[in-house]
């Protein structure tokens, strides 16, 4: 075991684009191999030191920045006596193991864990690394050295694709990216169906907390393919990495580039609780593709060893942090927002307040988890799906007058609106006398003005707030009418606490927050904060209602993202 550490360069497989009359060929240099039966369709275990040094040495614990595969002069050089057993220190202590250093049985075993190909740890940065092309806007960044380039074969030989003379890019500089699951490389174990829409959905769970969409597309040439993701045993479609069979190695990615699955595990849907789940496994290489290193952090989906299906699986807080220090959070304006207030009784049968809160825009809808700070996994849904016998686009304002004798909940749209039953969970089609809904706005409430821009209820004063372009008016529930000095300029009563920072008209939603005892006005990706009673006692002399400085939506209300219409309805 004399040699020097073995530093080769990693290798990608590579798309060509099809010719007008031949089937799209998968990777450069395909040989077509992995169309053979695998010789060798169980991995052989870790049982002995070469094998735990050749682990090492693969998974980049030796010291040195890891291979991923065989260099075209020999086997990677593997550690040795001290320098062994630091790598084995090293790996024992992110397992959670006593780094004795020492190959005791516990450490074969978790060596021997399913995992993922790509390497644990980061190599060191590389020398006098130059700036990267700058990418779109809201697209951030940073340079992450860990990180190994995919390739593409050029008149100069295998060049990283996403690195330029200038440096490496480490994050994809455009916000919709195509996938492509490759007919000649699909699972023997899934229907076709069932594996695109394992994949699509993957995607769709990064969608959900970043600025990406991502779009199946299945007829541009090869080339043109962002991510493409393919089946295979051994040595697979032309890839220079073997899969090992079996129990170990389950799939490898890399960055801004392609992601193999081996065939000889046993890949099963998200309903079932046996094999390995397909779908953590597409959503962690995923991970590796747009940019995220191995974690050994509890709970990440990217921890480089298989964990058991859970009864629910999502992306955790920190995972959905770091990806968005790579591409940003996700902004935009909203139609409105409110607060569903419902009444539930506890084990001892009191009854008890809660609420849910709603982000609206467009034909989609979101449910925010306040105690989570975080959107429900799976949203957005539809209005249609989710909201009966209401516009299912572009919702003017949401009103829930809510006094000890009313309980009354209302949506206007245009020069209409609609009551909504929270015990049916439907729309009202008539009143009480037999009059129908939808009804004109100016009918029942007379003196506002449609179609509006938003409109809140203010409990303590028992006013409605309409607001319409730059005039607000106030409508007394009560006395069903508009207050005799309204309608008032929204500066007036809402005045800025710090001059001219303030929407000052076509305000987007006005959002009554009981998680923060708040309204906020929301406009474009921005909000103002209404001083409350609580803001006063601080200090006595903010204005009454008076708007604080402008923030960012996306930095107070984190994840509310689109996703690609195609997986909508997933």
């Amino acid at each position: 075991l004399t040699a020097s550490i073995f530093r080769p360069t990693l290798l990608l497989c590579w798309l060509a684009a099809p010719g007008p009359t031949q089937p799209e060929s998968l990777f450069h240099s395909r040989d077509h191999s992995d169309l053979e039966p695998s010789p060798l369709r169980q991995a052989q275990p870790i049982a002995d030191l070469h094998a735990a040094q050749r682990f090492l040495s693969r998974y980049g614990w030796s010291g040195a920045q890891a291979a991923w595969g065989p260099s075209p002069e020999g086997p990677p050089e593997t550690p040795k006596g001290t320098s062994l057993a630091q790598a084995v220190r090293r790996f024992q202590r992110a397992n959670a193991l006593p780094a004795s250093g020492e190959l005791d049985a516990a450490t074969l075993a978790a060596m021997n864990r399913p995992r993922c190909g790509v390497p644990d740890t980061r190599p060191p940065p590389p020398a006098a690394p130059r700036v990267p092309p700058s990418p779109l806007p809201r697209v951030r960044p940073r340079r992450s050295p860990w990180m190994l380039p995919s390739l593409s074969l050029s008149r100069r030989g295998w060049q990283p694709r996403g690195f330029t003379d200038g440096g490496a890019a480490q994050a994809f500089s455009k916000r919709t990216l195509s996938w492509r699951l490759l007919g000649e490389a699909l699972s023997s174990q899934l229907s076709a169906a069932e594996q695109r829409r394992i994949v699509a959905l993957a995607f769709r769970m990064w969608s959900e907390v970043t600025p990406l969409d991502f779009r199946e597309d299945l007829a541009a040439p090869g080339a043109a393919v962002d991510i493409k993701l393919g089946f295979g045993r051994g040595r697979h479609l032309g890839c220079p990495r073997a899969f090992d069979g079996s129990g170990q190695e389950f799939a490898h990615a890399w960055r801004l580039g392609d992601i193999h699955f081996d065939d000889d595990e046993h890949f099963t849907p998200p309903t079932s609780d046996m094999g390995i789940s397909l779908l953590k496994v597409a959503v962690h290489e995923i991970g590796h593709v747009l940019g995220l290193p191995h974690t050994y952090r509890t709970g990440s989906i990217m921890q480089p060893n298989y964990t058991p299906q859970e009864p629910v699986f999502e992306l955790d807080w920190a995972d959905r942090k770091a990806i968005q220090k790579l591409y940003g959070s996700c902004e935009g304006t909203f139609d409105t927002a409110f607060d569903w207030i419902r009444k539930e009784r506890n084990q001892y049968g009191e009854v008890m307040v809660r609420f849910s809160t709603y982000f609206f825009r467009n034909s989609w809808y979101w449910l925010y988890e306040n105690r989570n700070n975080r959107t429900r996994y799976g949203d957005p849904i539809q209005i249609l799906v989710g909201w009966h016998g209401i516009p299912a686009h572009s919702i003017d304002a949401f009103v829930h007058i809510w006094t000890w004798r009313r309980d009354e909940r209302y949506f206007f749209k245009g020069n209409q609106y609609w009551r909504y039953d929270s015990d049916k969970d439907q729309a009202f089609t008539e009143d009480e006398q037999g009059k129908s809904y939808p009804k004109l706005i100016s009918e029942g409430f007379p003196g506002i003005p449609s179609p509006l821009d938003t409109a809140f209820y203010d409990r303590r004063k028992k006013l409605i707030y309409f607001f319409k372009e730059s005039l607000v008016f106030a409508f007394d529930v009560n006395r069903n009418r508009v207050l005799d000095s309204y309608p008032k300029k929204m500066t007036e009563v809402f005045p800025a606490v710090t001059p001219q920072d303030h929407p000052f008209r076509n305000v987007d939603s006005a959002y009554h927050s009981y998680a923060h005892n708040s309204v906020f006005l929301l406009k474009g990706n921005a909000y103002w904060k209404v001083v409350n009673d609580k803001d006063k006692q601080k200090n006595s002399w903010l204005p009454t209602n008076g708007l604080f400085p402008k923030k960012f939506i996306s930095e107070k209300w984190f994840d509310v993202c689109d996703v690609h219409i195609s997986t909508l309805n997933m």
